[in-house]
């Protein structure tokens, strides 16, 4: 049995923290060195031989489709009266012909990216700088738009310049000069294609460290038989076999607009008006994620108030139950670029500007998780991230039409920074035959959530024709469970006969993600993740993400009782309460000076040296908790250090600052906060990032201050009035 405790010691800590200042230099995304890393876990030599073959395969279907074109007087490409293009790209099995079409009607980010942004509410200062993000569509984006200031690539060398293209592009990386159009990831790079090559396209890019391909288009509903919605066929097989092979590159397709087209006389549940099993093509593959769209209403704190599925996005589920679409983005009137001239801009909606807010926020994950770790998560990673934290729509658990529910990247983010103190997010593998298992203990009153991602091998079975088949596409099975005193909590599951009713939870055995959450955990839980049946290739990477849960028994209260126990001829050593598997920034200097000296500690002592008789001083530290968590800082303790000889009056001339030491409590805090000093009409408070972003600024009556509408993390206060200009630090649940 794979047995793994839940232990996060202060060394380990300091060893991040090391990490982290090693590669604060590269903030730009990725490096060729980075892009050459995570080639090296690609299966080279599979990815090699599969583009060999898809550009055999590409060379034959463009000889059969030419000659069947002709033969039934079939169109390559056209342009509709609405102004879509569509291109034929292939012939089914049953010799159907399968057009490609853009999947915009006439999208608003609802998925919270901006406030990664640089002036966003987390200050994180994220977006997408040295990040690059492949977009296919019918055309190529327009270079040299004022918006993209040569941050597109053209990766065709093609000459169409395609206006949907240049929305989608647009929603991922305009710079802002038009505010309302500005880009999810506005400092990143595109690489733009036409969709005829795409499969072989990805294949090369993925090999070389690709991380995130956007496709906002797929098959045309209208023009195939019933039997294919819904259906695992070869094009969804061939997108799992990439995304298998290059684990680091994650697909990222729009669910389509297919809901009301009544094209699906035969779906797996309802009639045809009801919207179900309309999904296409690559919208199939397990591993992708696919969006849908929605109209929501955010708050200015990032807050979904409210939110339904738009009234045109395809509904699911696959033949075989699955949960598709995953997730769902802004469906509403999305300002983006056009390519109709080099300054014009244009408004449209559909799943087609849906799916570029979703990819570009899971490009600032990317980044994110590299600027505080070095180094980026697998695809099954970040996919697992942005399902476990999207916000519930209506009834709980996952549904058919949204998946998920909304992105939100802002609560992905704070997962990402409170990793191994309340969220906990791990890359394993599970062997044929054994058992993962792995204790933590719950937060307190707070939802649990345990969620399991993996990426799975393509399935050998494709339908060529059989309307709703129900064979399960997925191949190596995994199963999550937790267990508490001898009760056993399940994932959640949908049952595609009833559509539309309300999740469940049991057995899911078609799902390549699996999500258990337990409403106001408390105590110890075990984490038991198992098999079904043998592993193909004899074991199986996962990926394993938790919230609401406690990490370490480190505290975040401020160290205190600082005293002196030894002076010497020139040194003093300082003690502390200690906080168990802390790690302690220990900051000093002297009093005059004006920046602090600071150094990291596993101990709860210090050994101050070099004095000077006379000279006065000032000494103040905090508890780190995990990488990114810590305390506010302790009250400075300033004193004239005499020497070793007269050491009672040494430590009898020790004092703190004569004025009274600012705070405030509870600290951490749920919905307010208290000062430990009087107010007046006039005092005001301002609350910023701790990277200095104005979050707040209010009159601070009665030394209360509501902090319900921030999120979670930690935030300095400050007080001012008259020439008062006090501040401390707080962390809020």
């Amino acid at each position: 049995m794979n047995t793994k405790k839940s232990t996060y010691s202060a060394s380990s800590i300091l060893i991040l923290l090391f990490l982290v200042f090693s590669v604060v230099a590269n903030l730009n995304g990725q490096t060729t060195q980075q892009r050459l890393k995570i080639a090296s876990n690609n299966k080279s030599v599979e990815l090699a031989n599969f583009k060999t073959n898809l550009v055999s395969e590409f060379a034959l279907e463009r000889t059969q489709l030419n000659a069947a074109a002709k033969l039934n007087n079939w169109k390559i490409k056209e342009t509709l009266a609405n102004g879509k293009k569509i291109e034929l790209q292939a012939i089914g099995e049953d010799g159907s012909p399968l057009y490609y079409e853009t999947y915009s009607d006439e999208a608003g980010f609802v998925s919270r990216a901006s406030t990664l942004n640089t002036n966003g509410l987390l200050g994180l200062h994220l977006d997408g700088d040295g990040m690059q993000v492949g977009v296919w569509d019918s055309g190529v984006a327009l270079e040299n738009h004022v918006e993209f200031a040569s941050r597109i690539i053209n990766g065709d060398n093609t000459t169409e310049i395609d206006p949907h293209a240049t929305r989608v592009t647009g929603s991922i990386i305009s710079a802002g000069l038009k505010k309302d159009a500005k880009g999810v990831a506005s400092m990143a790079k595109v690489v733009s294609h036409d969709w005829t090559r795409d499969k072989i396209e990805v294949t090369g890019a993925a090999s070389k460290g690709l991380l995130l391909s956007n496709h906002s288009y797929g098959i045309k509903a209208d023009r195939v038989p019933d039997w294919y919605f819904g259906a695992y066929t070869k094009v969804a097989q061939d997108w799992d076999k990439i995304m298998y092979n290059a684990p680091y590159y994650l697909m990222v397709s729009a669910a389509g607009n297919a809901q009301k087209s009544r094209d699906n006389d035969s779906p797996t549940y309802g009639s045809t008006t009801d919207g179900f099993d309309v999904l296409l093509g690559f919208t199939l593959a397990k591993n992708a994620i696919v969006v849908a769209g929605a109209n929501s209403n955010i708050d200015r704190n990032g807050n979904l108030k409210n939110a339904e599925v738009s009234a045109y996005s395809s509904f699911g589920p696959v033949d075989d139950g699955r949960i598709k679409p995953d997730i769902a983005g802004n469906g509403g009137s999305v300002l983006s670029t056009d390519s109709f001239s080099n300054t014009s801009y244009n408004t449209s909606s559909g799943t087609s500007m849906a799916t570029p807010s979703v990819t570009g926020s899971l490009l600032l994950l990317q980044q994110y998780n590299e600027q505080l770790y070095g180094s980026y998560m697998k695809a099954a990673t970040l996919k697992g991230l942005a399902l476990h934290t999207a916000d519930d729509v209506d009834a709980p658990g996952p549904d058919y039409k949204m998946g998920w529910g909304i992105m939100n990247t802002m609560n992905a983010a704070q997962l990402i920074n409170t990793k191994e103190f309340t969220s906990h997010i791990a890359e394993e593998s599970l062997e044929n035959g054994e058992e993962f298992s792995f204790e933590i203990t719950a937060e307190g009153n707070k939802t649990l959530i345990a969620s399991i991602s993996w990426t799975d091998l393509e399935s050998s079975y494709i339908n060529n024709g059989e309307l709703n088949n129900t064979t399960a596409a997925l191949v190596n099975d995994l199963d999550i469970r937790i267990i508490q005193n001898g009760k056993t909590f399940l994932p959640w599951k949908l049952n595609p006969a009833q559509a539309s009713s309300a999740a469940t939870k049991g057995d899911n055995n078609v799902d390549p993600f699996e999500r258990i959450e337990i409403p106001n955990a408390n105590g110890t839980y075990t984490i038991v993740v198992t098999h079904k049946g043998e592993l193909v290739n004899r074991v199986q990477d996962f990926s394993l993400i938790l919230s609401g849960v406690r990490m370490t028994t480190c505290s975040l209260d401020a160290p205190d009782e600082i005293n002196i126990e030894e002076a010497e001829a020139s040194s003093v050593k300082l003690r502390w309460n200690a906080s168990e598997d802390a790690l302690y920034e220990v900051q000093y200097k002297e009093v005059h000076e004006q920046d602090w000296t600071t150094e990291y500690i596993s101990v709860n002592n210090f050994d101050w040296k070099n004095l000077i008789l006379d000279k006065t001083y000032s000494f103040r530290l905090r508890t780190f908790c995990s990488q990114n968590i810590a305390s506010e800082y302790s009250d400075p303790i300033t004193f004239t250090f005499i020497g070793a000889e007269t050491e009672v009056e040494t430590l009898q001339t020790l004092s703190v600052d004569s004025e009274i030491p600012f705070s405030v409590y509870p600290n951490p805090a749920v919905d307010e906060i208290h000062l430990n000093v009087e107010t007046s009409d006039t005092t005001m408070y301002r609350i910023l990032s701790t990277s200095g972003v104005e979050l707040k600024m209010d009159s601070a009556t009665n030394s209360k201050i509501n902090v319900s509408d921030l999120p979670t993390g930690l935030y300095v206060l400050q007080i001012q009035d008259f020439d008062v200009n006090k501040s401390a630090k707080f962390y809020k649940y």
